[in-house]
């Protein structure tokens, strides 16, 4: 699994949102994911580190995906 992280910058505040896909997905397929959501729906709910946050489309002025992480499950048996 890998942890993405998108940033959506707003007209006067900036999001962060955790995205969690598989381990064949690129950055550029979460960004058409995300891009495919707003051209979709007037608002859209992100989940950030101070919980979910109702983003309005129309004050979105900039989306980036910053970073991938490889998500590991860990397991006690492996050290």
């Amino acid at each position: 699994m890998k942890k993405f992280i998108v940033c959506y910058t707003l007209e006067n505040d900036i999001k962060r949102e955790k995205i969690i896909k598989g381990p064949d997905v690129k950055k550029e397929d979460v960004l058409q994911d995300v891009l495919d959501k707003i051209v979709r729906s007037n608002y859209f709910i992100a989940k950030t580190d101070q919980g979910e946050y109702r983003i309005n489309s129309s004050l979105i002025r900039y989306i980036q995906v910053l970073h991938e992480l490889h998500c590991f499950k860990y397991h006690p048996d492996h050290q």
